[in-house]
């Protein structure tokens, strides 16, 4: 072997030892992490802040009782459950489609689980990040049998109510000039507001999110007398949104959904996650916290995906109660499905 060759062989495998902690993640064995600005501040305070909508039903909407029921809102409970081991600690925020966004930069609210679609602008000019897709949707039509539409381009000079500040807006003026349509908007600051004013006739359709949609006729006196038209015009993925500049707080609430989305896949109920703890499947028992340190990375307790579990389910459980067959909605899973059932719900391993 050639000196040369030798010396350098020599100085690499004397460099070797130093070079070994940057290449093997010895960090996945450290110490707890410490909790960041945003933990701090929950655990502090006691309580989580959540943003949610001022109604939407099957997302976000208060019972009888007052008590916000949704997708949104369970995901919210299983966020305090991770964080504090409670899942009714927690202070709603209803918020406006115009004023989420601000809320959320402000400091208002720790996280916005709210209907809120995930796009390029938002997540780059807002000093805010998405964290993962919690429901796939699109922006679709309702309007009345009796005016005989089929389509949506028949909507040709008709009244459509559409809700201020939100991608609905931009996606309906974006779709009637392309397919040269004259419309009317009727703007809305709340869905609310947009909901009583198209069944007082004050517009002929109503243009947001094709869930929102079905949930909203679900709640009419005579939904039968309603149509949902078939066209999805946009692409609407949901995601909860954090601020940028603390990425534990990002990890937390995006790995607490992934612990929901995985809960389903391995078949880790509600009603069973105390059982599971004695099974034997090295992806159960990571997701339960029984071996590894997986909260400990984000600074949070081992039973961090067990708790939300125990809270509101997996994620399958939490769609069909709120939004699935078997609730006022009715929506067929579609897009919202487990990868491996033809959907594209698909959660990193925990590992």
């Amino acid at each position: 072997m050639p000196n040369s060759v030798a010396a350098a062989l020599a100085l690499f495998l004397a460099a070797l030892p130093a070079l070994m902690p940057a290449a093997i993640p010895a960090a996945w064995a450290a110490e707890p992490q410490a909790p960041g600005p945003t933990l701090a501040a929950v655990r502090q305070r006691g309580v989580l802040v959540c943003g949610t909508s001022t109604g939407a039903a099957g997302f976000s909407l208060p019972d009888s009782r007052g008590e916000y029921r949704g997708l949104d809102t369970d995901l919210c409970r299983g966020l305090a459950a991770a964080v504090l081991g409670d899942p009714a600690k927690i202070r709603w925020m209803p918020l406006t489609s115009s004023a989420r966004l601000p809320a959320l930069q402000s400091g208002q609210v720790d996280v916005l689980i709210r209907t809120t679609t995930w796009t390029q602008g938002r997540d780059a000019a807002t000093g805010l990040n998405f964290t993962a897709v919690n429901f796939y949707d699109g922006q679709g039509f309702m309007l009345r049998k009796s005016l005989g539409v089929g389509k949506a381009t028949d909507l040709q000079g008709a009244s459509i109510c559409v809700v201020a500040g939100s991608t609905n807006e931009l996606n309906l003026t974006d779709w009637a000039r392309l397919n040269h349509v004259d419309f009317r908007p009727v703007v809305f600051e709340q869905n609310d507001e947009a909901r009583r004013s198209y069944l007082a006739g004050r517009c002929d359709a109503y243009s947001t999110d094709a869930s929102q949609l079905a949930g909203l006729r679900a709640s009419f006196p005579n939904p039968e007398e309603h149509v949902i038209l078939p066209e999805i015009i946009s692409k609407e993925p949901h995601a909860p949104v954090v601020r940028h500049g603390d990425d534990q707080w990002f990890d937390i609430v995006r790995w607490t959904f992934f612990a929901l989305l995985t809960a389903e896949e391995l078949g880790v109920t509600q009603a069973n996650v105390e059982a599971e703890r004695n099974s034997a499947n090295p992806e159960v028992r990571r997701l339960l916290g029984l071996t590894g340190d997986h909260g400990a990375l984000m600074g949070l307790e081992p039973g961090w995906a067990a708790n939300a579990i125990k809270a509101v389910g997996n994620y399958g459980e939490i769609f069909e109660r709120n939004l699935g067959m078997a609730s006022p909605v009715k929506l067929q899973r579609g897009l919202n499905a487990l990868w491996t059932k033809g959907g594209l719900m698909y959660a990193p391993p925990i590992r």
